[in-house]
């Protein structure tokens, strides 16, 4: 067989191996995600319809004490973690608690140890970090580690928006539908409606029913959909093509048979 033969033949092996290892991994990703119909080896407290937590999961432990509720996303590599470490008795009430609708974003990190309660239609962007706890360091002697750690519990209210980065420290309670900009430290409390931004956090931006927002938008608002406007009407209106590509002949066919 020619050189260039044997060559032609190794790309085509190659790229058939590629294949079924996406193929493989769109698999696990489809059979690997935790629903309430199918928990594989999770134990939570509360699972919700509609909620699943995607494949891979991130560290997920004593989730006998976290709930999540209905309809929710978790995102890939999402750590759920109750208590220091598996195995613990935590008592009788939840430890991390999730409402409905919530949306984690992927790499994100609840880590609970005495309460951490998000409402309804809570969504995060990746890698956000919310921690009940921090450590010690009064004692100068002692290393840090191995001061005793203290916990204060995190509220986040009804449909609020975390941003890519941001860190919900110890102790915060953020009000209904608050944005956090992305990369913020936030700790204490923010009312309803504002946004915060930086590190610490401070309100760039708050609602109030007789002022309206402050400082005001500088950009419109988008348009709304207007009523009885059906999917295919608006996907005839953006000029979205949502047929499926046609099928292309799979070179590597010849190339290996």
């Amino acid at each position: 067989m020619p050189k260039n033969a044997w060559g032609a033949l190794g790309d085509g092996v190659r790229r058939v191996k590629t294949r079924v290892v996406h193929r493989g991994w769109a698999w696990a990703q489809a059979n690997g995600a935790v629903t309430a119909e199918r928990p594989g080896r999770t134990r939570f407290r509360q699972l919700g319809a509609g909620s699943s937590l995607a494949f891979p999961q991130g560290a997920v432990f004593n989730e006998q004490w976290i709930e999540i509720g209905p309809y929710c996303i978790i995102a890939e590599r999402v750590t759920l973690s109750a208590g220091f470490v598996p195995g613990l008795d935590l008592g009788p009430d939840p430890v991390i608690r999730i409402g409905g609708g919530c949306v984690i974003g992927r790499g994100s990190h609840l880590v609970g140890h005495q309460s951490i309660v998000l409402g309804d239609n809570v969504w995060t962007g990746p890698y956000v970090y919310l921690s009940d706890q921090n450590h010690e360091y009064r004692d100068p002697e002692l290393p840090i580690g191995k001061q005793w750690p203290r916990n204060d519990p995190v509220e986040i209210g009804d449909g609020s928006w975390i941003g890519t980065g941001a860190v919900i420290l110890p102790g915060s309670k953020l009000g209904r539908n608050v944005v956090v900009a992305a990369n913020s430290v936030v700790r204490g409390v923010v009312p309803d409606h504002s946004v915060v931004a930086g590190a610490p956090a401070k309100v760039v931006r708050s609602f109030t029913p007789e002022a309206g927002w402050n400082p005001p938008f500088r950009n419109p608002a988008p348009p709304p959909i207007p009523e009885g406007v059906t999917h295919e009407q608006l996907v005839a209106l953006l000029g979205w093509d949502l047929r499926p590509p046609p099928r292309e002949p799979d070179p590597d066919a010849d190339a290996v048979g």
